[in-house]
């Protein structure tokens, strides 16, 4: 086993976890909607995960921000050159996905004519006029963009899980929400 390795600031870590379950339950709550029948019930949920949506890309915006502040730790010297590179891609993929995904979920909503407000207090601008193909194809794009999403944050965790558990490294607690 190796030393710890430094820890993500704690502004840092804790974005990182609420994103996650912001995400997470963005997701579970997309597919939960998505077969439902019409009903105000669907139209509450579809409202909060759209809100949901739009938290996670404010509060990607921030990240992204602390990011440019706060730097992150270096990775272990242990890591090979390749799984450097492999974590420094995947990162790169969750990023662009967290942007990806709120923002076609918004165009579509845009597409289809229903306006994102969000928690009833602030109506966003449509980012496209009323285009119902478009809606149709941007609806595609963006479940599509929710599995490579979910894929990617199952990637990142079984990555976690392996530095944890295989290589013995603690790399998990540079963002552990508890210090070691």
């Amino acid at each position: 086993m190796t030393a710890p390795t430094a820890r993500h600031p704690a502004p840092t870590i804790a974005l990182h976890w609420l994103m996650a379950l912001l995400i997470i339950s963005a997701f579970f709550l997309g597919l939960t909607v998505a077969d439902m029948p019409l009903s105000p019930t669907k139209f509450k949920w579809v409202a909060w995960h759209k809100w949901l949506g739009v938290t996670v890309l404010g509060l990607l915006a921030l990240r992204l921000l602390l990011r440019a502040l706060l730097s992150a730790p270096a990775l272990p010297e242990s890591m090979s050159a390749h799984a450097k590179t492999m974590a420094k891609l995947g990162h790169a993929a969750l990023y662009a996905l967290m942007l990806a995904v709120p923002l076609t979920g918004w165009l579509m909503s845009s597409a289809y004519g229903f306006p994102v407000v969000y928690l009833k207090l602030i109506a966003l601008p449509d980012l496209v006029a009323k285009n119902k193909e478009l809606g149709d194809a941007l609806r595609e794009v963006h479940v599509l963009l929710n599995w490579a999403l979910a894929a990617a944050v199952a990637g990142h965790v079984l990555a976690a899980l392996k530095h944890q558990l295989v290589d013995r490294d603690k790399l998990l607690a540079r963002m552990s929400l508890r210090r070691s």
